[in-house]
């Protein structure tokens, strides 16, 4: 019987001994974009000025980090661990703090973002590690699916006012993330960290 109630997600095939889904848990995606966030911010509150290209990724990546985690990780938190809603909804809270930082950033505001990206790591980490303790390795597999497309599909911009919780954030969200990947092409905006001179270390 599953421990977290999942999506709706096509059919698996019947269980066989060994038997293991394709694809990434979502607690290691999670865990390995939340290095990756790490590492960057470290890279770029250093003493030089900050180019503009880093501050839009560093904006894209976040926010599209944010949309897939108020999707898929956080609902899962909830169902699975039903003594965390409290802190799950301070994470939501905190989530939407930190796409209003976002807005227009700024060389400046980089130590307050810096900070509050700390703070969330530290916060759905520790969720991501009680996740682990519960949820079978075939539902974080699938969840992490789930989390990737997601991921790409979501905004790239910051949109603190949009809905935070399923079910409409997975209708909105997408939306909004193709109106703004329409913006990105057209003005050539850097959203990956690929996209980036020196990316981050995992």
């Amino acid at each position: 019987m599953s421990a977290v109630p999942l999506p709706p997600l096509p059919p698996t095939p019947a269980p066989e001994e060994g038997y293991r889904p394709a694809g990434r848990s979502i607690a290691d995606l999670v865990d390995r974009e939340h290095q990756q966030l790490l590492s960057l911010v470290e890279q770029l509150t250093g003493p030089e000025a900050t180019p503009q290209e880093a501050l839009a990724v560093l904006t894209a990546a976040l926010s599209r980090h944010l949309s897939a985690e108020e999707q898929y990780l956080l609902p899962a938190v909830r169902a699975a661990l039903p003594t965390a809603g409290e802190r799950v909804d301070a994470e939501i809270a905190a989530d939407a703090g930190l796409l209003n930082a976002l807005k227009g950033l700024t060389d400046e505001a980089l130590t307050d973002v810096a900070g509050r990206v700390r703070q969330h790591v530290d916060g759905v980490g520790a969720l991501v590690t009680e996740l682990r303790a519960v949820a079978t390795e075939e539902e974080l597999i699938r969840l992490g699916n789930r989390l990737e497309i997601a991921e790409e599909a979501a905004p790239t911009r910051p949109h603190p006012s949009t809905p935070a919780t399923p079910p409409w954030n997975r209708i909105v969200e997408p939306a909004v993330g193709v109106v703004d990947k329409v913006l990105d092409a057209v003005t050539r905006r850097p959203t990956y960290l690929a996209d980036l001179p020196e990316p981050p270390r995992d």
